[in-house]
């Protein structure tokens, strides 16, 4: 593991500290988490901006159109 350095305004600070008691965890392992899920957060977005790019600019082919008659419905 490697040691940096982050700088955080006073606000941020203590609420990273409340929340790290909070979740028993030290500010270390707080920060590292939320910039594992940030990153996560961050990939899902792209994948879903690179998706619906590709389904603009392909447009709807209608092959999947024929099988909304083949779809099994819930009674009411």
């Amino acid at each position: 593991m490697e040691t940096i350095q982050v700088v955080l305004d006073s606000k941020l600070l203590r609420e990273t500290e409340v929340a790290a008691r909070r979740t028993k965890v030290n500010r270390s392992a707080l920060i590292r988490e939320a910039l594992r899920a940030y990153l996560k957060n961050l990939a899902i977005r792209e994948r879903e901006l690179r998706d619906r790019k590709g389904y603009l600019t392909r447009g709807d082919s209608g092959e999947l159109s024929g099988w909304e008659a083949e779809a099994i419905w819930p009674e009411e």
